[in-house]
């Protein structure tokens, strides 16, 4: 294993700047710019160059190999965080033979390498790095604090538990089996792959909550979406005029709400047109309305009860400071209707994450699918009268190991282990 170090603090002016250094000659290498470091402990130092020029004064943290965040032995050098100091420090270590600059994400790769974080924790991670809204850093911190990897890990015992039945009846076909091990590996194998399909269900919500909702503001022309989009996103996002097809296109705007990552989409007023860019602008938010998570449909007062609400729709009077008092909506313009508006999309789109589990991206998904794909071809096998076992053990086999891929491997010894300890063989 190489011995890498990098900045793991933001470029430019702060109170502390870390540099950290990983790998097998990281405690010698520090040693030269700082003294007599401890094993696994902290200290105050004087960081010098190789001519005994002082750097800096920082604080020193050591962490032992297997004690540290990579696996490996850690130094991280705590400076002042002016750029000078940085730069200064920076070049001196890369003049050092022992080390070479990380890559990007070398750390965590490391990390992953030495056992300490599985595929899944990785992924996690880095969604916690790039967390812009509670629910992200929620969500992060579920996948990244192993939430995945002990679902896998549970999975993985129960389906080996049924391998080793199965493998137990192949290997002594000829002689008495004294129990008939089908509707334990049954059972088994429709608990685990109900499990998945709970996890591959909510993979669309997770992705959600990562990448972001979508809410359209749809309607006719002059119903008040651009200004009601301005308001909600606090500046002047969209042009706002009384001319009739002034937005052309899909004017996006990302904010936080209440928790929940949201992209705005103010769309262009649908209406039948002949002028040919607004029609393309009106197909467009027709269709990035018919994708969105939540449509919020502004209509006149005539027009409430003509638009059929379904799951993603919500219909208000827009513009509704032009009309009687009475008449309850939404104006961008005043304000009126707004927290309630907004409520009532945080309900929606709260709903929707409820069902978000810790499988979190395509690739889990994909992994769980075939895997359920082979648990299925398993239990049709099983429940033939004289099913091949031995087809139905390779597909459960093949499932294992492409589950297995969410977040680490398959060993031989493991089914072995279980035979042993569920029979008597050998007796």
């Amino acid at each position: 294993m190489d011995t890498i170090y990098a900045l793991a603090t933001a470029r430019g002016r702060a109170g502390v700047a870390v540099i950290r250094i990983s790998g097998p000659a990281a405690r010698m290498v520090a040693e030269r710019l700082t003294g007599s470091l401890p094993e696994h402990g902290r200290g105050l130092r004087v960081v010098r160059n190789m001519a005994g020029e002082v750097l800096d004064e920082a604080l020193v943290l050591t962490f032992a190999k297997g004690r540290s965040f990579t696996g490996a032995g850690v130094v991280e050098l705590h400076l002042h965080g002016s750029r000078a100091v940085i730069d200064v420090v920076l070049r001196e270590l890369s003049e050092q033979p022992e080390l070479r600059l990380a890559q990007a994400g070398e750390f965590t790769r490391q990390a992953l390498e030495n056992g300490r974080l599985d595929l899944s924790q990785v992924e996690g991670l880095a969604d916690l790095v790039d967390a812009e809204t509670e629910a992200q850093r929620r969500q992060a911190m579920r996948v990244m604090s192993g939430g995945l990897g002990r679902k896998a890990d549970q999975w993985k015992r129960d389906l080996l538990r049924a391998m080793a039945l199965l493998e137990a009846v192949i290997d002594f076909a000829e002689e008495d089996v004294p129990v008939d091990v089908t509707p334990e590996v049954t059972a088994t194998l429709e608990r685990c792959r109900q499990a998945i399909q709970v996890e591959m269900d909510g993979v669309v919500a997770a992705e959600r909550i990562r990448d972001g909702f979508e809410v359209a503001i749809i309607g006719a022309p002059n119903m008040g979406k651009s200004t009601l989009l301005n308001h909600l996103a606090g500046r002047e996002a969209a042009i706002i005029s009384d001319v009739p097809g002034t937005t052309r296109d899909v004017i996006e705007v990302r904010m936080d709400l209440r928790g929940l990552p949201v992209t705005l989409l103010d769309t262009a007023g649908l209406r039948e047109s002949t002028d040919a860019v607004e029609a393309i602008g009106i197909a467009r938010a027709r269709q990035r309305a018919q994708e969105a998570d939540v449509r919020v449909h502004l209509v006149t007062p005539e027009e409430v009860g003509t638009v059929t609400e379904g799951p993603k729709d919500i219909v208000r009077i827009g513009r509704c400071d032009r009309y009687s008092p009475g008449l309850s909506g939404v104006s961008g313009l005043t304000g009126a209707g707004v927290d309630e508006l907004l409520s009532a999309i945080s309900d929606r789109l709260s709903s929707r994450a409820l069902g978000a589990g810790v499988a979190i991206r395509e690739r889990h998904r994909e992994a769980l699918s075939v895997g359920v794909e082979h648990l299925e071809r398993c239990l049709s096998i099983v429940s033939e009268p004289h099913g091949a076992l031995d087809l139905a053990a390779e597909e459960l086999r093949l499932g294992v190991r492409t589950l297995d891929t969410l977040v680490g491997r398959v060993d031989v010894e493991d089914i072995l282990g279980e035979i042993f300890s569920s029979f008597c063989i050998g007796k």
